[in-house]
């Protein structure tokens, strides 16, 4: 087996905004340093670079990818795209963190899992929450002071305030609430209720705009807003996301003997507060730092030291559970994106 590297050397494909986040949790992340960046648009890439002092602009993808000065990946361009430069990028050889959707169907990430086996590395999809801070201190204090088995689980967001370009609004992009919103509601429902098993979905689109003649052309709408209630092993879940109204980030978590509330915004975990049926309350308080990705990347870099292939965090049985149920919601409204 060959020597895991100690310092893990990470490019990123996409120089947005999803890629700025990264790079600057990762200057939070010991033994960890951005060496190269792609993008598809030379001037952002070039302006990503200098701002992040990043050492190697990548002229080509294959050349981020065949170079030997990276050992991993960071795709942080729109789901669209994921699951193509994933594949790529595993099947060059480097362990890939791809930005949440890891893809935007179910058939597709099973083609990105497959390529991480057949290429033996490390494929994970970046979801932020379960290590920050908070969210491990709240599960340690329910070890010590339980309310019992979480059986109920309320979470949802909604963001009317996105500007008309956000790439949120554009089905081309695999846009829609339900998938840029949605992955971080769908792993709250995962993690506390266990594996899915069934999804009811209610919603409505966003506007048809005026084809050439003037009719309406529904071909590019995306999900505006949506409910969807999920069962799953250990119970149930009503989850929202929106583009058209604003809601409250926060999420609630119930069980036999009290509930938490995960103060806004939750997927950001820094407060939550826990009501016992005894009338105590009990406020846990840890701020993060660095933005919060520093967390996760810094659980990946571990994961490639210790040649591990699969976080025992995110599994890729989580990841798959998350994409069928996104995919369920979505479609059930009748959104679906170009080539599916």
């Amino acid at each position: 087996m060959p020597v895991a590297p100690a310092h893990i050397r990470f490019g990123i494909i996409g120089p947005g905004r999803a890629g700025a986040r990264f790079a600057t949790g990762l200057a939070g992340v010991p033994a960890a340093s951005l060496e190269s960046i792609w993008g598809r648009t030379p001037d952002r890439a070039q302006s990503f670079a200098a701002r992040f002092k990043i050492p190697h602009l990548a002229p080509t993808l294959d050349s981020l990818l065949s170079s030997e000065g990276i050992d991993a990946v960071y795709v942080a361009t729109h789901p669209d795209t994921h699951a193509d430069f994933c594949i790529a990028a595993l099947s060059a050889g480097k362990h890939v963190l791809c930005e949440k959707p890891a893809a935007i169907n179910v058939r597709q990430l099973e083609q990105v899992l497959a390529a991480a086996r057949t290429h033996d590395r490390l494929f994970m999809e970046a979801m932020k929450p379960p290590f920050f801070p908070l969210y491990q201190r709240l599960r340690e204090h329910l070890q010590r002071d339980p309310i019992g088995p979480v059986g109920f689980v309320r979470a949802g967001h909604c963001d009317s305030t996105l500007a008309p370009d956000y790439p949120l609004h554009f089905l081309s992009l695999a846009g829609g609430g339900i998938l840029g919103i949605g992955p971080y509601e769908a792993f709250l429902a995962l993690d506390w209720l266990g594996p899915l098993k069934r999804v009811q979905t209610m919603g409505r689109l966003s506007p048809a705009t005026p084809d050439a003649s003037g009719n309406p052309d529904t071909s590019g709408q995306v999900d505006n807003f949506a409910i969807f209630q999920t069962e799953h092993e250990r119970g149930m879940a009503q989850l929202h996301t929106g583009l058209d109204i604003l809601s409250s980030g926060d999420a609630l978590l119930c069980a036999p003997r009290g509930y938490i509330l995960l103060h806004a915004n939750w997927w950001n975990p820094a407060r939550a507060t826990i009501h016992y049926a005894d009338s105590r309350q009990t406020l846990l308080d840890e701020p993060y730092h660095h933005g919060g990705f520093n967390y996760e990347t810094a659980h990946f870099c571990d994961l490639i030291r210790t040649h591990q292939r699969e976080s025992p965090v995110i599994t890729h049985a989580l990841s798959l559970d998350m994409a069928r149920l996104l995919e369920s919601a979505r479609t059930t409204l009748g959104v679906r994106f170009p080539g599916e």
